[in-house]
């Protein structure tokens, strides 16, 4: 496996995707992790992120300087070069000119990771800084150029230690997954093993071991994550394994019906609970976003409980939880400056009579896919748009209850079906309504309205980790709305978001 020591850059989990893009496994942990807890885990080689600070700060995070001594390759990015510059008697400053955006890199030496790259021939890499390498550490060479940094790339003499002051983990390099390869395969040697083949067969056998003769509840929402959870583990356990179905009245519409239709006709045991009240009572008044989240986490586990004590034996409850649910929930500097708790791995009671089984925990979304495509899940499903475990509660901002929520769902499905009308269905990430906490001032036949405003928000991405605002038409736009307009009742206003992540992130809450 490939080590990612995160020192809060934004592009983080874009390193960890373009590794497993090349089969390769790896896992993100914060830069302040032990020695011991390295050694344990025995990495082939360690990538270090960019990040905000600036290494010669007198708080600025940093390496622990023993773990440059491990006999393993080290790719330092950006800030991360700093680092690696600062641990071995560089010196890194100021620099007079900040770099952020496209730059021509120019390749001073095919080797490492510029092996297979003609020397003196420009690509296009992403810079984002504002610190240079005013001096290497002895025996180290340049290997790379641009017309701002000197020293945009180099590497020790051992050929061990690399920097890089771009990022090739980003789209806009150029050639920055092969660059991610040659480190992976001509300078660690790793092996490309990891495959969504190779992940059902182990995850099977870890599913069996755990559970032993015990019995597990999944809950079934009909989205991706869970469907996929829920035929893993059907896979490995077979009649031992029960889906739940919980209609907690924030489901979109229709899904309830949806999931019971579509898993029982592939062979699953489901249960479908109606607690859309316990829920919709647990959350009145609450305006909160991490408020929200939590009431939500700890009702599914209250439902699951008693959906599970009427069941023989339910020791386990699996669940969707993926990777970047993980990693967006812990962040590098700690649970104070975590974006935000997901409900699967931070809305949960820290007492709970269920042992969670979470065997997607390592994935990303499009991991997921494969995945499930692998299983025999129908096409609808794997390619259906991520929906939020807490459901629309997070996308009718503010107060949540029963009115909101009719006016939302409505709201949805128009966008849903002049999305899918428009063929932009597969082409975007997602696409969905938003109810907004305001009221805005309209004329509708003649008469003045007061009335609630939509936002629609359409975003491009590949993992969920960042994302750009989708430009979908503007005729497509003005379909949506007037449809939401005329149809909704309650709404007279439609608006678009185009913001990206970062610094939004793609939910409103």
């Amino acid at each position: 496996m490939i080590l990612i020591l995160d020192f809060g850059s934004q592009y983080t989990q874009l390193i960890a995707r373009r590794v497993r893009e090349a089969h390769v496994y790896c896992e993100i942990y914060p830069y302040n992790i032990s020695l011991e807890r390295i050694q344990q885990l025995q990495p082939e080689g360690i990538i270090l992120s960019g990040g905000p600070a600036s290494v010669y700060e007198a708080d600025a995070p940093m390496l622990d300087a023993r773990i440059l001594r491990l006999s393993v390759p080290f790719l330092g990015i950006c800030y991360g070069m700093g680092v690696l510059h600062q641990l071995a008697g560089g010196v890194v400053a100021r620099a007079e000119r900040r770099e952020f955006g496209s730059a021509e890199l120019v390749i001073d030496e095919d080797t490492g990771i510029f092996a297979g790259f003609p020397i003196g021939s420009p690509t296009r890499v992403w810079m984002s800084h504002g610190d240079k390498i005013e001096a290497m550490p002895a025996g180290w060479r340049v290997l790379a150029h641009s017309a701002n940094s000197p020293i945009a790339a180099c590497c020790d003499q051992s050929g061990r230690l690399f920097g890089v002051q771009f990022h090739p983990e980003v789209v806009h390099t150029d050639r920055g997954a092969e660059m991610i390869r040659n480190f992976l395969f001509k300078v660690c040697q790793c092996e490309p093993s990891w495959t969504m083949e190779g992940f059902i067969e182990r995850e099977i056998q870890h599913i069996r071991h755990r559970v032993g003769t015990g019995q597990v509840v999944c809950g079934l929402s009909g989205g991706v994550d869970s469907a996929v959870v829920a035929l893993l583990v059907h896979r490995a356990i077979g009649e031992r394994l029960t889906c739940v179905c919980v209609d907690n009245g924030l489901l979109r519409q229709g899904e309830a019906e949806k999931v019971a239709t579509v898993f029982s006709g592939l062979g699953l045991r489901l249960r479908c609970v109606d607690a859309s009240a316990q829920f919709l009572r647990n959350l009145a008044g609450v305006e909160d976003p991490e408020q929200k989240r939590r009431i939500i986490g700890r009702t599914f586990i209250e439902v699951f409980e008693r959906e599970a004590a009427a069941l023989p034996a339910v020791q386990f409850l699996a669940q969707g939880t993926l990777y970047p649910d993980v990693i967006e929930s812990v962040s590098f500097k700690g649970p104070s400056a975590t974006i935000k708790s997901h409900h699967n791995v931070g809305g949960l009671p820290e007492r709970m009579r269920l042992e969670l089984l979470e065997p997607l925990r390592e994935l990303f979304k499009d991991e997921v896919r494969v995945l499930g495509r692998l299983l025999g899940l129908p096409r609808d499903i794997i390619g259906r748009h991520p929906f939020p475990g807490p459901g629309l509660a997070i996308r009718v901002i503010g107060a949540v209850d029963a009115e909101r929520l009719a006016i939302l769902r409505a709201a949805d499905v128009i966008v849903e079906e002049e999305v899918r009308a428009a063929g932009l269905y597969d082409q975007v990430w997602q696409a969905f309504a938003v109810l907004l906490p305001v009221r805005s001032v309209g004329v509708m036949g003649d008469a003045r309205t007061y009335e609630q405003v939509i936002a629609i928000r359409a975003v491009e991405s590949v993992d969920g980790m960042t994302a750009d605002w989708a430009q979908l038409p503007y005729t497509l736009l003005g379909r949506i709305a007037n449809r939401i307009v005329n149809e909704v009742r309650g709404v007279n206003r439609v608006v678009y978001d185009i913001s990206s992540k970062p610094p939004a992130t793609i939910e409103w809450e």
